[in-house]
């Protein structure tokens, strides 16, 4: 229960939820924990118990056990169409014009508006103090904003491509991840580290980076990687607010992707992971750009009479151990569909912590598709070869379920 309500609760400092922990589920457990949460919406209202309130008292709004037609019925109500980038960017300004410690540093951020417009008209509303372009200096630039994070303010670093981001490596190691620790907790780094990742289209290897791989292994972090415009702007807000230093994963190839969302406020929980599709025959487990490939396959497997639990885990450290549970003690097997290299990725701890906690529900071995361990080819071809395709997720399924 720490786990699912450490982000909204008191300022404390970030513990990944200890192993031992996860060994005590079991249905009576579980069920308590069930009764014990909420799931709220963008109005304000709660389903069966009580607001949980952050430590301003905002709201928390859920989605990760909404169904499909809480999806559709949401969507038909009032609100207004973004796309991913503008709700990134509307999240980003509600968060600098509530709170004033709010600011926003990295290249290009400015007058400019970032490299993929994320901090546009962010510049001439608030000032180039609180909107700072920086030199290309990421090393230099990630410490001011610890150093900023420590004196009281919520600075937002912006990595141009979070592959740039391996050149401030150790700030975001020994100082980001570790400070309030070393500290005694005498600090607090209320720091949010975002930027675009993935595999574009022929970007080449340097830009085509997931560094989720290189970074969960930092104690004190926590990441989550948004898929969709309301998720993005509720984990952005979300990430702001929280006490602890979050790394906000977005993926190049969505920027464009249109959503209506809410005209009311809402944030999302950055330790829940989301049901994207309730199923009964296996559950697939994914994140970011790989959710639309899960989904593309899902109609194939649908018409072949498979009906997949299709889970975005959002959170990628700590995972939602609670929701996923849930859903291998359902379907009893499992499919993890990740973007990540296959040697060491979210892919690989995810399997790891399934076997170690529900290992007695699985009727089938975990099966994990990856991106090849391979710098991403420059050619085209050569670039979807390295990545998961609908096809090999529709066969993984049918394998699975024989």
């Amino acid at each position: 229960m720490a786990a699912i309500v450490q982000a909204i609760g008191p300022p404390t400092s970030l513990s990944q939820p200890n192993s031992t922990k996860f060994h005590l589920f079991s249905r009576r457990s579980l069920s308590e924990r069930k009764g014990s949460i909420f799931v709220g919406r963008s109005d304000g209202k709660v389903i069966n118990g009580l607001s949980l309130h952050s430590a301003r008292g905002e709201k928390l709004v859920s989605h990760a056990v909404e169904a499909k037609q809480d999806n559709a019925a949401a969507t038909s109500k009032a609100g207004h169409e973004l796309l991913l980038f503008e709700a990134l960017q509307e999240g980003l300004e509600e968060e600098m014009e509530r709170d004033p410690r709010v600011c926003v540093m990295g290249e290009d951020v400015g007058h400019y508006g970032g490299s993929y417009k994320v901090t546009k008209g962010l510049a001439p509303k608030y000032g180039d103090l609180r909107v700072l372009d920086t030199p290309i200096a990421e090393n230099s630039f990630t410490g001011m904003g610890i150093g900023a994070a420590m004196t009281g303010l919520r600075p937002i670093i912006e990595g141009m491509n979070m592959g740039f981001l391996l050149l401030a490596f150790n700030q975001i190691s020994n100082n980001c991840g570790m400070l309030h620790y070393t500290s005694g907790g005498q600090f607090k780094i209320p720091v949010v580290i975002r930027g675009p990742g993935g595999v574009g289209r022929q970007l080449g290897a340097e830009h085509s980076q997931r560094l989720e791989s290189y970074f969960q292994s930092i104690p004190g972090i926590q990441m989550v990687a948004c898929s969709t415009p309301y998720n993005a702007k509720g984990l952005m807000k979300a990430a702001i607010r929280s006490d602890n230093p979050v790394i906000l994963f977005e993926h190049v190839l969505l920027y464009n992707l249109k959503e209506k969302i809410p005209d009311e406020e809402y944030i999302c929980n950055l330790e829940e992971a989301e049901m994207v599709r309730p199923g009964e025959h296996v559950t697939i487990l994914t994140y970011s750009r790989m959710r639309y490939h899960v989904m593309q396959a899902a109609k194939t497997l649908v018409n072949k009479g498979y009906d997949p639990e299709v889970i975005d885990i959002r959170s990628l450290k700590p995972f939602d151990l609670y929701t996923i549970g849930n859903s291998v003690k359902k379907t009893h097997r499992v499919l993890i569909v990740e973007e990540c290299m296959r040697t060491g990725g979210i892919g690989a701890s995810l399997t790891a912590a399934i076997t170690e906690n529900f290992n007695d529900y699985l009727d089938a071995p975990i099966v994990c598709l990856s991106s090849q361990d391979v710098p991403t080819p420059y050619a085209g071809t050569l670039e979807n070869w390295t990545v998961v395709q609908p096809a090999q997720i529709v066969t993984a399924v049918e394998q699975l379920c024989m």
